[in-house]
């Protein structure tokens, strides 16, 4: 497999609006991120990956883009931008964009054009529909957020298509003007010195010809005709052929529904389409039949199972992202760890595990100090537009339960992830001298930057050791993987080999002692490379609870 630099990385994702506050309006904005990038370089991080900052009216906080060659108010202007990109670059940082391109807001100089009137010009860069014969919708899917996926316009009396929001209606790919304007506004950004694109649902652009109603309900999940359409290979390998190919660039697309071999389709070197994609199938190993919000309780099993089947599916073809929280996702101490008595340990857990596979590892955050997930005892004092949509849907016209609801939103929740980034004990945390436009978490005196940097043995430092390692030990990037104990109930085991090195991975993901009975020819190792615990011994034959260490064999 080639070598490359976006293998070899190490990505800190910012969510920009939960960062840090120059101004005191209570909102992130990139001055704050300016006054913190010593702080990103101390962790050691090779590349920040930037939720979206374009304008935007903000129904979905910044994925419903206003204009694509401007910087939204709220976080400042294109020079506070170009100022924070240098800032970047000076420090060996590379930065990475949010590319938002399945849709756009409905704020768009274009869908203003569109919507004027059928024969527009810009008609077409939109997806539109008459109602049908009988007056229903044009067809039955349902939106990602919630409610049917369009949107009657009373100026031309036809319905747009918008996946999420009504105020995000889907971009037409099949229209070749409307892919030239989306590659030349891409070139606009990498002429500037970008250095990746994280590409936003970027297998959704091409949805099946007719779309055609799913099933023979009035309201139905239509993804089958949406995700990973027919066209979706020949839109990338576009795209690759008239602009990334051109730049020495890092690329990932978010692809939600995507297997391994679709995957293997994205990602394979041989097909000139992205570099690694996000999957998601290990943040659905909690949820129940009825989707996300129907939270069930995961096991090791089936989380290490999924894991597995994508280090495996993966190691010769296409290449794994690494993650197990971000913006969109629940914080993974409070999902996958412990976040009460063992919060720092389950952490530093979970940092080798995401640090150790091979793939290339995203640290969303505050993961690097533990933060946790929120209870907020108020639905009011959540922001995020899905969470709303969906109370709203199955609490005031369904007639669920406010409380079983409510405990959902606590474990699944989107602002989990976006309370601000808890820097000091002060007052919110350090992060502004306004109102915070999103509640912080309560636990911000405790759990912040400047206790995990005064203290030595804090999660903070042991990134800062894993990220080293992983710098100086080609192994944890090119190494081979191979699963151990694949039926233990609460051990991950795996080895990682490259030429003659081979290293052994112990992880407990319980909270009581575990044996470890080994396959004979790794019963004697040679030293001990990184352990969570203070004090750790040579001896393999048990993992204290939560417990992580990596040997050299």
């Amino acid at each position: 497999m080639n070598k490359a630099f976006w293998k070899e990385a190490v990505v800190y994702q910012i969510y920009p609006r939960s960062f840090m506050d120059s101004n005191g309006d209570g909102i992130g904005d990139l001055r704050g991120i300016i006054s913190r990038l010593d702080y990103l370089q101390k962790l050691g991080v090779d590349v920040v990956w930037l939720s979206p900052v374009y304008k935007s009216p903000n129904d979905d906080n910044g994925y419903d883009i206003s204009d694509y060659e401007d910087i939204m108010d709220e976080f400042g202007t294109l020079k506070d931008w170009e100022e924070l990109l240098a800032g970047l670059h000076d420090r060996g940082i590379k930065l990475m964009m949010d590319l938002v391109i399945n849709h756009s807001s409905d704020e768009h100089a274009w869908f203003a054009e569109s919507r004027s009137s059928k024969d527009n010009p810009y008609r077409d860069y939109y997806i539109w529909r008459p109602a049908q014969p009988d007056g229903r919708l044009p067809n039955n899917w349902s939106s990602i957020f919630s409610g049917p996926a369009w949107e009657l316009d009373e100026t031309t009396g036809e319905y747009y298509l918008h996946l999420f929001s009504r105020k995000q209606p889907d971009l037409n790919w099949e229209n070749p003007r409307l892919r030239e304007a989306l590659y030349k506004m891409i070139s606009f950004w990498l002429d500037k010195g970008v250095d990746g694109l994280r590409m936003d649902v970027i297998n959704l652009i091409s949805k099946t010809p007719g779309l055609p109603s799913a099933g023979e309900e009035e309201l139905d999940w239509g993804g089958q005709y949406f995700m990973n359409g027919p066209h979706v290979h020949d839109y990338l390998q576009e795209m690759n052929e008239q602009v990334l190919s051109k730049y020495d660039i890092m690329t990932v697309g978010e692809t939600p529904g995507a297997t391994v071999d679709d995957a293997i389709l994205y990602t394979g070197e041989d097909r000139k389409e992205l570099q690694m994609v996000f999957q998601f199938e290990h943040m659905d190993v909690d949820s129940g039949p009825g989707g996300k919000w129907d939270v069930v309780p995961w096991t090791l099993i089936n989380l290490r199972s999924i894991l597995h089947k994508w280090q495996s599916g993966l190691a010769e073809q296409g290449w794994n992202s690494l993650y197990l929280n971000n913006h969109d996702q629940p914080r993974m101490v409070s999902r996958f760890g412990n976040d009460g008595q063992y919060r720092v340990i389950s952490a530093k857990m979970l940092a080798t595990l995401l640090h150790t596979l091979k793939g290339t590892p995203y640290i969303y955050q505050g993961e690097e100090i533990g933060m946790t997930n929120v209870k907020f005892s108020v639905l009011e004092d959540y922001q995020d537009i899905e969470t709303h949509n969906m109370y709203r849907e199955k609490v005031t016209e369904g007639g669920a339960d406010h409380e079983t609801i409510l405990n959902a939103i606590h474990v699944k929740g989107r602002d989990n992830a976006r309370t601000p980034m808890q820097w000091n004990a002060s007052a919110n945390a350090g992060f502004t001298e306004g109102t915070p436009w999103l509640k912080l978490n309560p636990n911000y005196n405790e759990i912040n930057v400047e206790q995990a940097l005064a203290d030595p043995e804090s999660i903070f430092y042991y990134y800062q050791q894993l990220i080293k390692l992983r710098k100086e030990n080609p192994i944890m990037v090119y190494g081979k993987y191979e699963l151990l104990l694949p039926e233990h109930e609460y051990l991950y085991a795996y080895t990682r080999s490259l030429d003659n090195e081979k290293w052994l991975v112990l992880l407990n993901f319980s909270d009581t002692p575990q044996r470890v009975d080994l396959p004979a020819e790794l019963e004697t190792v040679s030293r001990l490379i990184i352990s969570n615990y203070e004090e750790s011994s040579s001896e393999i034959e048990m993992l204290r609870p939560y417990e992580a260490r990596v040997y050299s064999c």
